[in-house]
């Protein structure tokens, strides 16, 4: 007689052995039919196969299936869904071993494919050879190393070799913009999204993927100002230092795209970059139009590109400098967004070999400026008299005079 077994799966079994905490838990159906779960008050939600809504959990429980390579890219898949079908089996299509983990309703560990083993040794490791089979894996295997950077983790030779032929197969072609956004977006948000980067460099994704962020790979900048030379070293940097400081993923963005003009430099020019910041511009616009970027973090990192050279430089400018820099950055009516382009700023300051730790008072700077010039009021016996153009004009006579006092205040350079 056929029984219904239950089987905790993936991402949870993997955490709670890391030590980790759970922060959401799936469950595979060994046994069954569609039919039994929706008599058992299960509700179906799965479109390409059957997954189910537990009735008072609200869990996911998906049937244990097979899936078979049909067609090109990660739709190119038929599904196949019987009791018949092995618990064995269904984790057996997962993309690495320490996803490819289960536990009993006992309590048992079921690791048919190693990946308690490949946890220990830190490892991230194909289950299979059908992992050629889809695309999101190669980005999968980069987040899952961006992830767990901080706990050793690497990718395993032979799985490395595997995304090296994805890549040069064309598969990755045909991964969708939507798919490679979301992928790119919660490998910003971990303690180390630089590993993710690298991972696709070095099994060749980057360059199909983000062709814009691997052409910065080569290009020198001065060793005065840049130690590490290297334009792609020093994102990656600036990057890491992002997410040391817990900046947002827009901001990790903005870092990442900030210095994209520096591979249009022709050679004869290297290792300076005179007008890079607005060269990037149209590439960052190219870029985001192909992956269907937020227009928040298309913004900011546009920002942060057209900007980044005049904040670095804003203890030398005169006071009308930086009040025109607070305007054309909108500082006065988005001012949450002008604090997100100091964060990009500082982050580009300290990305670079030996400055880690570096101060960078003009974000300290600039803030103060803003705020004492945001707080600039225009009492009414000045007003009475004045229309439009003239009350803005005595409105910005004294915000002047307001940044020129924190100007006076700062310490001096």
């Amino acid at each position: 007689m056929r029984t219904m077994r239950v089987y905790l799966v993936g991402g949870a079994v993997r955490d709670r052995l890391l030590g980790l905490p759970v922060r959401e838990r799936d469950w595979v159906v060994v046994g069954a039919t569609p039919e039994e779960l929706r008599a058992a008050g299960y509700l179906p939600v799965g479109r390409e196969f059957p997954v189910f809504l537990h009735p008072t959990t609200r869990e996911e429980y998906a049937l244990a299936r097979l899936e078979r390579k049909v067609a090109p890219g990660y739709r190119g898949f038929t599904t196949q869904f019987s009791p018949e079908v092995t618990l064995e089996e269904d984790l057996r299509r997962r993309d690495l071993t320490i996803n490819a983990m289960a536990e009993s309703e006992g309590g048992e560990l079921i690791d048919p494919y190693g990946g308690q083993a490949d946890l220990a040794a830190r490892l991230l490791r194909h289950v299979s050879e059908s992992f050629v089979e889809d695309p999101v894996r190669v980005l999968r295997a980069a987040r899952f190393a961006a992830r767990f950077a901080g706990r050793g983790f690497s990718i395993a030779a032979d799985t490395l070799e595997l995304m090296r032929r994805m890549t040069v197969s064309g598969e990755l072609s045909a991964l969708t913009p939507e798919r490679v956004w979301q992928e790119t977006e919660r490998a910003l948000a971990t303690d180390h999204p630089e590993a993710f980067f690298a991972t696709l460099r070095a099994c060749g994704a980057l360059a199909v993927i983000y062709p814009e962020l691997d052409a910065l790979y080569g290009v020198p900048q001065p060793p005065r100002w840049h130690p590490e030379i290297d334009t792609g070293v020093h994102v990656m940097l600036a990057l890491a230092c992002a997410a040391r400081s817990a900046a947002s993923t827009a901001v990790r963005f903005a870092v990442l795209m900030h210095d994209l003009g520096k591979a249009r430099t022709p050679r004869e020019l290297w290792p300076k970059h005179h007008g890079h910041e607005e060269a990037g511009v149209p590439l960052i616009e190219g870029l985001a139009d192909r992956l269907r970027v937020p227009g928040t973090y298309r913004e900011l990192a546009i920002l942060a590109a057209r900007e980044h050279t005049r904040v670095h430089r804003a203890l030398e400018l005169r006071p009308e400098t930086v009040l025109r820099l607070l305007e054309e950055c909108d500082a006065f009516r988005r001012p949450e967004r002008f604090a997100e382009l100091l964060a990009a700023c500082t982050a580009d300051a300290r990305g670079r070999t030996g400055f880690e730790a570096a101060p960078y008072p003009q974000a300290a700077y600039l803030g103060a400026a803003l705020a004492a010039a945001a707080a600039v009021t225009l009492p009414e016996a000045v007003r009475r008299g004045l229309e439009g153009a003239a009350i803005g004009a005595q409105i910005r006579q004294r915000r002047l005079a307001a940044v020129s006092a924190v100007k006076a205040a700062a310490p001096p350079q």
